[in-house]
């Protein structure tokens, strides 16, 4: 005590410890956790319901006369409504006066009617090549907070519009893609988990199959490996709110991953646990169900992650431009390094002794895309980061705008946000936001589609 009776203050602030010390709760135990976790899940879900119908089920908007003649299909608005009215068994739209209004199920339609009479200099549809799987993208880096989430969404929205057929997989236990694209998912075993667990059961069935020949006793399966071995990647898939839009779903407890899949790598050091995710895609042919596969990834290069990463053709990294992501991201890239080469080496030493072909991990490509882009203020570090990565860069900086932030606090993407809520040149800056990210990656995926269809000529 001072002099004065008064009490000795902190240096800053004129802050008196008795006093903060009367304003805190009981001390906190694990219990009041759970109460926060449940008010947490309450609010979530009521926030969650602001971009769906009364019904609690997300809807997707329709699309105006100008969206689809400006970003949908190439055609005069004239012309549209002159093709409308000489082939009236087309969809009409709905909707009073001149601008009329259309579902991306009539969109699609309309892009086939199109496709087929229309211009032959014309573009209706996007290019797909027949007789290749879908390409495999994944959204990851290691740092929160970078934009992964919001960049594969509206990839999947965007590729979507281009009329192509995606499947979405959030890999992220904190389901935040899962909410974007209005999914439910009760437990686990509505996520990846158990793509994850079947495979290394069906590992353990061929590894018991060699016991049994050699007249060892075969390694009994827990109940979740016996489990695991009845789901099908298609009984996990769910359709959401975009007709072209499937998903597999993601929740809290599909973490528990990260802690069982180094228990099942223990038990079996031969089993590849970085081919898990590849082998489910490729065993039952959802390949061949869709055009893009987008894996959204948990802010860790953990388990979860490193499946994403050997399943995928592309690898896309959002980050932005400051020197903590920069720096952040290189260290990424460190790991991907550290962590591939390890296994290469690792899994080729045998290989190499049992006589047979080393692996090789490899990737299309690789673009690192600058997210939350304020040319004001970031023109230089992102140009420096430039530099730095090189052709690992995208070439175009993803701008911040007030339609991405609303569209954000709605729980959804912009493409789903109704243009009418904005002046025509926030629409139209907020949208080429994403259209020229979508324009550059579809340039990578088109480009990787037609190499392989090279490669596989000269093959044949």
């Amino acid at each position: 005590m001072t002099s004065t009776g008064k009490p000795n203050l902190p240096p800053y602030f004129g802050i008196d410890p008795a006093e903060a010390a009367a304003r805190l709760s009981d001390p906190i135990d694990t219990a009041r956790f759970a109460k926060a976790a449940a008010f947490g899940a309450k609010g979530r879900e009521d926030l969650a319901k602001r971009g769906y119908s009364p019904d609690g089920r997300k809807r997707l908007r329709s699309f105006s006369t100008w969206e689809v003649c400006r970003y949908l299909i190439p055609v005069a608005p004239a012309h549209f409504r002159r093709v409308l009215k000489a082939n009236p068994d087309l969809p009409q739209g709905t909707g009073e006066g001149g601008t009329k209004w259309f579902s991306l199920e009539d969109i699609m339609a309309l892009r086939a009617h199109f496709d087929s009479e229309g211009a032959a200099n014309k573009e209706y549809k996007s290019w797909r090549p027949e007789g290749l799987p879908a390409k495999v993208v994944a959204v990851a880096n290691f740092k929160g907070g970078v934009g992964k989430t919001s960049t594969c969404a509206h990839l999947a929205m965007s590729a979507a519009l281009d009329g192509y057929r995606v499947l979405v997989i959030d890999l992220d236990s904190q389901g935040s893609m899962t909410s974007i694209m209005g999914g439910q998912v009760e437990d686990e075993w509505q996520t990846a988990f158990p793509l994850l667990a079947k495979d290394f059961g069906r590992h353990m069935e061929a590894e018991n199959a060699i016991r049994v020949a050699e007249g060892a006793a075969p390694l009994p399966f827990d109940e979740t490996i016996n489990e695991a071995l009845k789901v099908s990647p298609r009984n996990l898939i769910q359709e959401t709110h975009w007709p072209n839009i499937d998903l597999i779903g993601a929740q809290l407890n599909l973490y528990w991953a990260e802690f069982q899949v180094p228990v099942w790598r223990l038990q079996s050091r031969s089993w590849p646990l970085w081919d898990a995710l590849t082998n489910a895609l490729e065993s039952e042919g959802i390949l061949d169900d869709y055009d893009l596969v987008l894996l959204d990834t948990p802010p860790a290069l953990g388990y979860l992650t490193i499946n994403a990463l050997a399943a995928a053709d592309i690898l896309i990294v959002p980050m932005g431009a400051s020197f903590l992501e920069f720096d952040s991201t290189g260290r990424f890239f460190d790991m991907l390094y550290s962590t591939f080469a390890s296994i290469e080496d690792g899994e080729n030493r045998v290989r190499r002794r049992d006589g047979l072909p080393e692996i090789k991990f490899e990737w299309d490509a690789v673009r690192t895309l600058i997210t939350r882009f304020d040319a004001g203020q970031q023109t230089d570090l992102a140009n420096v980061i430039q530099a730095y990565f090189g052709d690992f860069m995208a070439t175009y900086r993803q701008d911040m705008t007030a339609m991405v932030g609303q569209a954000a606090e709605q729980v959804n993407g912009i493409y789903e946000a109704d243009h009418r809520q904005f002046n025509r040149d926030t629409y139209v800056r907020g949208r080429e936001a994403f259209d020229r990210t979508w324009a550059e990656v579809k340039s990578v995926i088109l480009g990787s589609w037609w190499r392989d269809l090279q490669m596989q000529s000269e093959e044949g």
